[in-house]
């Protein structure tokens, strides 16, 4: 088995927002299903050719993300190598992904809870750029996405559901970034 999650914060509030990137692409990549609530999470159970996955939206707000991951880690007893995070990263330009594995918060919230709540960054992430804004990041991580801006970042959605299925078919990380990184 293993866990899909995508960090952002929950609630009207913050839908189409920056840091809730991670929320769109699992919206579109699972579109048909209804999904369960419980205290940590929005979550779909999901079967992708034979292999089993569960696709997590955390309800605990960005920054508090590593309560959810570590719940369910814990609840299905993997590993932090069967987790696949999506999240924003603004040092990436708008567009633009990577897929990355042992790698520092950077200063990222949610990451940051994540690897403080499971005591290791040994998990893949795929970072989905944003850009850096010359002002305050706080404010512009939360604004909604332009039109233009997050065009740019759908029309990679079919690479971003075959990263999905091919982590849930069991494909390895270093498998994925080398297949994957380079392209976007």
């Amino acid at each position: 088995m293993k866990l899909i999650i995508a960090l952002g914060n929950p609630g009207k509030k913050y839908e189409m927002t920056r840091h809730n990137i991670g929320f769109n692409i699992l919206d579109s990549y699972n579109q048909e299903e209804k999904w369960s609530t419980n205290e940590y999470a929005e979550y779909l159970k999901i079967d992708y050719e034979g292999n089993k996955a569960i696709l997590i939206k955390p309800t605990t707000f960005m920054n508090l993300s590593g309560n959810a991951v570590r719940y369910f880690l814990k609840y299905y007893k993997l590993n932090p190598e069967d987790i696949l995070v999506i999240h924003d990263d603004l040092d990436l330009e708008t567009g633009k992904y990577k897929l990355k594995i042992n790698s520092s918060s950077a200063g990222h919230n949610g990451i940051e809870s994540v690897i403080n709540s499971l005591g290791t960054n040994s998990f893949l992430r795929l970072k989905i750029g944003i850009s850096r804004p010359i002002n305050d990041t706080r404010d512009y991580v939360l604004d909604k996405f332009s039109k233009e801006d997050l065009n740019k970042i759908m029309n990679n959605q079919l690479v971003f559901e075959k990263i999905i299925n091919n982590f849930i078919k069991g494909d390895s990380s270093e498998s994925l970034m080398n297949k994957y990184n380079g392209l976007s």
